[in-house]
């Protein structure tokens, strides 16, 4: 059963969990944690916004290196302010996640190292 939403050209199926966007953006609960990614890569909109935007990569750069379409890159990079604010405190949130684990489990390399010093 597939269930059409006209804004942004997007379709989603509820039976599969597959989100579309322009066709070229897509979002699987089993891959990448369900993060909005090219179609038929685990690159993500986030890795791609973080390469051009805070990494400063041109877009001709990302296309060569990562084999992608230069429609795919513009997809992700729209998708991507589209959906800034919810795309950005989820990686603030892994962020926060990650930190708080290395607090909980501390490096016994680490400690190993500082008390060599």
């Amino acid at each position: 059963m597939q269930k059409q939403i006209q804004s942004h050209a997007q379709t989603f199926s509820e039976a599969q969990g597959l989100f579309i966007s322009d066709q070229h953006i897509v979002a699987t609960p089993d891959v990448r944690g369900g993060k909005p990614r090219i179609a038929g890569r685990r690159i993500t909109v986030a890795d791609i916004a973080l390469w051009h935007l805070h990494q400063n990569w041109p877009i001709d750069d990302i296309v060569m290196e990562l084999g992608l379409t230069h429609a795919e890159v513009y997809a992700a990079l729209a998708y991507y302010y589209d959906h800034r604010a919810e795309l950005d405190q989820n990686e603030a949130d892994e962020i926060a996640d990650v930190e708080a684990l290395k607090q909980q489990c501390p490096s016994k390399l680490q400690a190993k190292l500082a008390g060599r010093g």
